[in-house]
């Protein structure tokens, strides 16, 4: 079963089921501005939309942090490679990482393979898609 989720660098969303909103509550952040409780050298980590068990949160979130932390200017289709090539190698394959201070997504992903964040102003989106073998 897959999900679809719509979504934006400034925070628009589609609706999502009652627990998953219950949790984002908790977890993500508030309207004043909250955090997951996780804090990057550059900046405060805010998850906005997730569907993902917390362990693999927190390897995204370190992953990002240590390639951010390497880079004097922001370089989105590094952190995106290896954010991707990170998740498909301990994983399994396919996994998609969009980043930016700003963009438009509509996706579909597997159950269990959703995670919206943002560490200042960079938004991240990392999904992960059914791989299905094609007959010949």
């Amino acid at each position: 079963m897959e999900n679809r989720r719509e979504g934006d660098a400034k925070g628009e969303k589609a609706p999502e089921p009652q627990e998953k909103q219950k949790r984002k509550t908790q977890e993500g952040c508030s309207a004043s501005g909250g955090t997951a409780g996780v804090r990057a050298s550059q900046g405060k980590v805010c998850i906005r939309a997730a569907d993902m068990p917390a362990k693999m949160q927190m390897r995204a979130f370190r992953c990002a942090q240590e390639v951010l932390a390497g880079m004097p200017k922001l370089e989105s289709k590094r952190l995106a490679q290896t954010l991707k090539k990170e998740f498909d190698s301990r994983c399994g394959p396919a996994w998609h990482c969009i980043v930016g201070t700003s963009f438009g997504s509509y996706v579909t992903h597997s159950l269990g393979g959703f995670l919206y964040f943002s560490i200042d102003k960079v938004h991240i989106l990392l999904f992960k898609t059914a791989v299905e073998r094609l007959e010949p």
